[in-house]
């Protein structure tokens, strides 16, 4: 049964709150507690299995994950601190909407890293490199004609991860990976769409055949390009669904 649960906007509303939606992985009691409810909470929120505005309930959760209310209350805070949840005195933590801004932030702040990265590679990497990455560009076209969504996305993540490994800058990977939270969101939305995936495919090729040719201008500018993709499904989401993406 749905319970009652008071909204953003101040309205009650018929709505199940996280607990009841939402069943998460269980803790292992071995391994730090905070930080595993946190990496659980995170992946529900980027791959949107729980929803903008979606109630998060402390007693819910350390009920649901058999763990005391400390250990869950440092992940939503810490959550809080990456903008994925929205913690409102007098009313609770609400799992935040996916906001323009924080998208546009994080594309800056990605893309300023990736044509760096790129450019250096297009100015020297290894065979191995190569092969790899070409590898993998192959099983993204696998995973897209099989339409494994979530696979490509896997895929996704490795290749451009791969970029950082191979320039030593695995730091800078770190910092990518902290600030795109909102664009993962993002991307999880435009995945039916498989033409577009075909797109970003397409982009991937582009990338690699410029660093291989050397070429550090054209690689910085397809990977410009490519990142500013994100901005594009985002502007278009926040006039389709305003339930999820606010401008």
């Amino acid at each position: 049964m749905p319970i009652k649960r008071t909204s953003q906007t101040g309205m009650d509303e018929a709505r199940p709150t996280v607990a009841a939606t939402s069943p998460l992985p269980a803790i292992n009691p071995r391994l730090p507690i905070a930080a595993q409810i946190y990496e659980r909470l995170r992946r529900a929120i980027t791959t949107l299995s729980m929803l903008p505005s979606e109630a998060l309930s402390e007693k819910e959760l350390s009920l649901q994950l058999g763990v005391s209310r400390t250990p869950v209350r440092e992940a939503l805070i810490r959550l809080a601190d990456e903008g994925l949840i929205d913690i409102l005195p007098q009313r609770g933590s609400f799992v935040a909407p996916i906001r323009l801004r924080d998208v546009e932030e994080a594309q800056f702040i990605r893309e300023s890293l990736e044509v760096a990265v790129s450019k250096r590679l297009a100015g020297g990497c290894s065979k191995r490199f190569l092969t790899e990455i070409k590898s993998n560009l192959y099983d993204q076209e696998k995973a897209v004609n099989a339409e494994a969504l979530d696979l490509f996305l896997e895929l996704d993540e490795a290749f451009h991860k791969s970029f950082c490994d191979e320039a030593g800058l695995s730091k800078s990977w770190r910092v990518i990976q902290a600030v795109k939270l909102q664009m993962d969101r993002v991307r999880y939305l435009s995945l039916p769409d498989l033409g577009h995936l075909r797109v970003l495919l397409a982009q991937h090729r582009s990338i690699v055949d410029a660093i291989e040719a050397g070429d550090a201008e054209r690689a910085g500018n397809d990977m410009a390009a490519h990142l500013r993709e994100v901005l594009q499904t985002a502007r278009k989401l926040s006039e389709q669904r305003r339930d999820l993406v606010e401008s």
